[in-house]
């Protein structure tokens, strides 16, 4: 959207089109007709409104059969955003947005007015400078609000540890240290630090995933379950999502493994 403003800026009436509401299809289609790069967007952009077109007009929604392995099978599903967008979205996946943008600015007069943005001598190049980055990455996996990763359960992380702890510790792989204690011998020291090092890393990255920030962490906090039970010592960790802050607390027993029958 913010850069379909960009482009919409003091765009002259011939560049934008007398009778067309699109003005940046209109802007698209004129720069496709000397600028290679562009002319390929339009056939894609053609192709995508036909697609979603015919998938607008099967009954109840549905999509006709496609043979097993058929390339048009994969074509994703445009959401109204993207279809309200869809010049630009379609040239930023491509990765020649900005090779457009660059091309529109060394042809300004053409298009614009002496007063446009993309006819500034700074701010256009700029403007083509700053897609630069956008247009080198892959927008194959985008993220919707149903498809989060979360977090495995915590006797999960545990064996994972595990697992990965067996490989650095030849002498005893199945037992570690209580998190929080360095055991000191006069030999192979070195070697207990540095899994103790990997226990702490381990803790502290416990419960992080995509959707939360980890704010802060403390081992040994002590939280009391029912009155005639003893506080018991675990992790606290704080975290931070779009909307709201979390407490989590897991058990010192459980993330050493040796929580056994406990409730």
């Amino acid at each position: 959207g913010v850069v379909e403003a960009c482009l919409l800026h003091m765009l002259k009436r011939r560049a934008a089109g007398f009778l067309r509401t699109d003005k940046v299809a209109a802007l698209f289609t004129k720069v496709g007709k000397t600028c290679a790069i562009a002319a390929d967007v339009c056939k894609k952009v053609q192709e995508l409104q036909q697609q979603a077109e015919s998938r607008k007009n099967q009954p109840n929604g549905q999509e006709p059969l496609k043979r097993q392995g058929s390339t048009t099978s994969k074509t994703p599903v445009l959401t109204p955003q993207a279809i309200k967008h869809i010049w630009v979205r379609t040239a930023l996946i491509e990765k020649v947005l900005d090779k457009i943008v660059q091309y529109i600015v060394d042809n300004c007069s053409k298009y614009y007015e002496k007063e446009a943005l993309l006819a500034d001598p700074v701010c256009g190049p700029i403007l083509a400078s700053l897609l630069v980055g956008p247009c080198a990455l892959e927008y194959t996996k985008l993220k919707t609000a149903d498809h989060y990763w979360t977090d495995p359960s915590a006797d999960e992380l545990v064996q994972r540890h595990r697992i990965h702890g067996a490989h650095g510790r030849q002498d005893s792989p199945s037992k570690r240290p209580a998190l929080g204690i360095r055991k000191r011998h006069s030999s192979g020291s070195t070697s207990e630090d540095r899994f103790a090092a990997s226990a702490r890393e381990y803790v502290e990255s416990l419960h992080q995933n995509s959707r939360t920030h980890l704010l802060y962490g403390k081992n040994n906090v002590l939280v009391q379950p029912k009155d005639d039970l003893e506080a018991i010592p675990g992790y606290l960790s704080l975290h931070q999502s779009a909307d709201s802050l979390t407490l989590k607390w897991t058990p010192n027993q459980l993330m050493n493994g040796t929580l056994g029958d406990s409730e």
